[in-house]
């Protein structure tokens, strides 16, 4: 019974109670929408760093050589002699490396010339079809084939450049393999071998052989932890290469994001305080015009705790009503958010469950938060006078 009339009390003041909902909703919109955010992300860049100790590439800036080698969202700093860089991928400490050849793309998809172990390392299998054997011939990832329309024997034509937009060349690429689904960026890539990228760029510049043995970059996984500390100087003494960690490169991205994500934070805390203050307000004034109304309450048997809980009972169901209408508005923003990252930069795997660590703690502090709000309006409610009140009434 207290439920109810709690409910209907609320939807007598629809004005108070919409602007409390209203601010209660977007600062747990904001907040629950930033713990999805910082996680995924993070599980995003550091899952496509797994298993690679250094990368080799052009020298320039360090975070838009990982951004571009492994990531694929960023402009390469430049090419590197594929003759140079052999020396130091087939040293003893290697485990593996993988060099990566690009420069062209099919519909904004990048095409990337690499070997079987590309995307053997991130997991990927071949769900149709088989390796490619001869230049020209292409595997293709599992998304980029979805959104691409692509099949086995399917052909299409390179354009010079990342963005899609650029001149188209003569030689067409035929679908020959298509790999399985794995969340990694695999899944947006087109596959070929390091030939056929070469071999396209000697077409397209007419027998030039400056570029016929480039690539961009290489990726290197270690025996030991020894090359990760003296490597990177050798080569950037020796050569006109530079050698970089991504787990150091990512660590530095995370944390200047993280500072950003922990301002926005913030804001929405600030904003459910606001909306306790609200809360407050609210219930406060409430009290004074239902003074009579509860000291008739009394008259009809309810007892001082009931009234008490009546009061912490509004507040309590407004602020389930902003938790659960916040949770709704920070999934169409984070599906919004995974469409814009994945059209734009090809990262999406976007979850949506609740997560129970983080935003079970979040419903805890905000039904505390409510009930605080409601504390005095609720204490004053619980030691109303009756007879003074009907008296005066």
């Amino acid at each position: 019974m207290i439920h109810y009339i709690a409910r209907k009390n609320l939807m007598h003041r629809p004005l108070n109670a919409l602007l409390s909902w209203v601010l209660l909703s977007a600062g747990v919109a904001i907040i629950s929408l930033l713990i999805l955010l910082s996680e995924q992300v993070r599980r995003q860049f550091e899952a496509n760093i797994e298993g690679i100790d250094m990368v080799m590439g052009a020298k320039g800036s360090p975070l838009q050589l990982i951004l571009s080698a492994v990531y694929q969202i960023d402009a390469p700093t430049g090419n590197i002699r594929y003759t140079e860089a052999q020396p130091w991928m087939r040293q003893r400490l290697v485990e593996k490396a993988i060099p990566l050849a690009y420069g062209d793309s099919y519909s904004g998809y990048r095409i990337v010339g690499t070997t079987p172990d590309y995307w053997e390392h991130y997991g990927a299998d071949l769900a149709q079809g088989r390796a490619y054997s001869e230049d020209f011939e292409a595997v293709v990832g599992a998304k980029a084939a979805q959104r691409l329309g692509l099949s086995l024997g399917s052909t299409f034509f390179s354009v010079h450049g990342t963005g899609g937009e650029g001149e188209a060349h003569e030689h067409p690429y035929r679908v020959v393999g298509i790999l399985s689904p794995t969340g990694k960026v695999v899944d947006n890539l087109i596959l070929c071998s390091l030939e056929s990228v070469w071999h396209m760029h000697e077409h397209a510049e007419a027998g030039a052989e400056a570029a016929a043995q480039e690539i961009t970059a290489v990726l290197f996984k270690f025996r030991s932890p020894m090359p990760v500390v003296q490597w990177p100087r050798r080569v950037a003494e020796s050569t006109d290469m530079q050698l970089v960690s991504p787990e150091v490169e990512v660590s530095r991205l995370l944390g200047l994001l993280g500072v950003g994500i922990e301002a926005l934070t913030w804001l929405g805390w600030a904003i459910v305080a606001l909306a306790a203050l609200s809360v407050f307000v609210a219930l406060y004034r409430a009290l004074e015009e239902r003074r009579y109304e509860l000291a008739l309450v009394r008259t009809l048997g309810a007892s001082r705790g009931q009234v008490l809980w009546l009061l912490l009972y509004e507040s309590l169901w407004l602020c389930l009503a902003g938790f659960v209408a916040g949770l709704l508005i920070s999934r169409v923003g984070l599906w919004a958010i995974s469409q814009a990252a994945e059209r734009e930069l090809r990262l999406s795997a976007a979850e949506y469950g609740f997560r129970w660590a983080q935003e079970g703690g979040l419903l805890l502090i905000v039904l505390a938060i409510g009930l605080l709000a409601a504390l005095l309006p609720a204490w004053k409610a619980y030691r109303i006078h009756i007879a003074q009140t009907l008296q005066y009434a």
